[in-house]
């Protein structure tokens, strides 16, 4: 099975405007929807479409959180989410008018009883499950909270799956997880200077495999997504052609493709094609990917 974790989920609230944004004025939405969301609980999501079952674990509290574990049962996820006492879900705005303004929520804080309710969770996790932990820790917690999941996971067969970007996701390398997915101005960071060409970015990902990693995924935006697989093969895929409206949820979706790709196929060279249609369907969308575009781009795939 796969398990994803979300520690800040979030209902965005999106708004389009016809016009662009004016500080200090009413501002009338041409369209308007919500989004359930998070980037675990969007890797889950997309791995719904793909026909490929998950756990989405994380935190909720309040109506709002009421709210969006209501709406994920609607949308055919599983879920085991751990209700908190005190605050409530956040709500993020996202305002589409020509570019995007976000206002992000900060979201209730996580007391230690809670964690510890996840750790537990967790304990029941076995050989051959994957873990998926995607994005910041909230203030809340301590800055190693991904490596103390880790190390108690360790020797346990669990393959950890981590999305995440400076420090947070060098400190796990040690752990060897099977596969990390820093975009490409990630890995420039984690390399320290910038990266120019495959060429480049074949060699920041090989020190990242050289300090633990098994498997670097590396997602560049328009320019595709290149892996270093734990065999030490390269596999590179374009990105196919279309029109980008939404940047968010792109990267999980192309993790969710990815772990779907590779479970279903074994390959990861179909991995890394699945992951780049997903990636690239969801970034073509208002929402995540739908099968249908997922399927298109995939065809046009090499």
């Amino acid at each position: 099975m796969i398990y994803t974790v979300t520690f800040n989920p979030a209902i965005d609230y999106v708004v389009r405007l016809d016009a662009p944004l004016q500080a200090g004025a009413v501002n009338r939405a041409a369209g308007e929807e919500y989004v359930l969301g998070g980037k675990g609980i969007n890797v889950s999501g997309v791995l719904a479409v793909l026909g490929c079952p998950s756990v989405a674990l994380g935190f909720v509290a309040g109506e709002t959180g009421a709210w969006l574990e209501r709406g994920l049962a609607v949308q055919g996820l599983q879920t085991d989410l751990i209700r908190l006492p005190h605050g409530m879900t956040r709500i993020n705005v996202k305002v589409k008018a020509g570019q995007e303004t976000e206002l992000n929520g900060a979201g209730p804080a996580i007391p230690p009883d809670a964690m510890e309710a996840l750790y537990q969770k967790l304990d029941a996790l076995q050989a051959g499950d994957i873990l998926v932990l995607a994005g910041s820790i909230p203030p809340s917690l301590p800055a190693d909270t991904y490596e103390a999941l880790l190390a108690r996971l360790q020797g346990r067969g669990v393959d950890a799956v981590v999305d995440a970007a400076g420090p947070l996701l060098a400190k796990v390398l040690p752990y060897g997880p099977f596969l990390i997915k820093p975009n490409h101005h990630e890995l420039a960071e984690l390399a320290g200077r910038a990266l120019h060409g495959d060429a480049e970015i074949e060699a920041a990902a090989r020190a990242l495999q050289a300090r633990g990693a098994r498997n670097v995924l590396v997602s560049m935006a328009g320019d595709g997504a290149l892996l270093l697989d734990e065999t030490g093969a390269v596999h590179r895929v374009c990105a196919p052609r279309g029109t980008v409206v939404n940047s968010v949820g792109a990267g999980d979706s192309m993790l969710a493709g990815f772990l779907a790709g590779w479970r279903q196929s074994g390959s990861y060279r179909q991995a890394l094609r699945l992951g780049t249609a997903c990636g690239s369907a969801t970034a073509f969308s208002v929402g995540l990917a739908a099968r249908a575009d997922i399927d298109r781009l995939l065809a046009q795939l090499p």
